[in-house]
């Protein structure tokens, strides 16, 4: 049986979607976001990872976050979901980590979530080509992100940014970005976006 105590590990893919207008000035002066609220979806491929000895390879999960001023400010709302291919341990496992209860990076946003929605087990279909990020759950949301391109035609990534999930961040924009569930709705198409390689622990 899993438990919160166990020691785990992911690497893997990771990107967002939010409702600034690009870039999110909270992420470089701790200025309050452009639209004076959060409303974001984060997603994640794990490429190989465990929670103690539970495999968690090849899976997904989606978090959902809105806040009512400067996301540091707390008062969240966040909801999680987790494959539905996933075996019960590797639910709980997931829900541990992206709950935030299980230490890590994802502990960073718990002291920023007021009010934590169900877990939901859903089938989540990721995908990751290029400078492109795309993220789907029936009826739940649909997001993709393309890199913004700089000199040279390459994406422009950000340095040694405070970000909870990575210091070093592409910048990209939502082109189609929708979230509806929990009595939440985000259009986010058209704003600000992110995505890195990630390697977490616990430890």
């Amino acid at each position: 049986m899993t438990s919160q105590k166990q020691a785990w590990r992911i690497e893997g893919e990771y990107f967002e979607s939010c409702n600034c207008r690009i870039l999110c000035p909270c992420l470089l002066l701790g200025a309050p976001p452009t639209e004076g609220h959060c409303d974001v979806v984060l997603a994640f491929h794990i490429t190989k990872g465990n929670y103690g000895r539970v495999d968690l390879s090849d899976l997904n999960a989606v978090q959902a976050l809105t806040t009512p001023g400067v996301m540091t400010g707390g008062n969240g709302t966040m909801a999680v979901y987790l494959n539905d291919r996933a075996t019960a341990m590797q639910r709980t496992a997931l829900d541990e980590i992206f709950s935030g209860r299980a230490g890590g990076p994802p502990a960073l946003f718990a002291p920023l979530v007021s009010t934590q929605l169900p877990t939901k087990s859903a089938p989540i279909t990721f995908a990751c080509e290029g400078n492109s990020r795309k993220v789907s759950i029936a009826n739940i949301t649909d997001i993709a992100i393309e890199g913004i391109a700089g000199a040279g035609k390459q994406v422009v990534w950000l340095e040694n940014v405070g970000h909870p999930y990575s210091t070093r961040l592409a910048v990209a924009r939502g082109t189609a970005s929708q979230y509806r569930d929990h009595n939440l709705v985000f259009e986010n198409s058209g704003r600000n976006g992110h995505f890195s390689r990630i390697e977490w622990s616990n430890a």
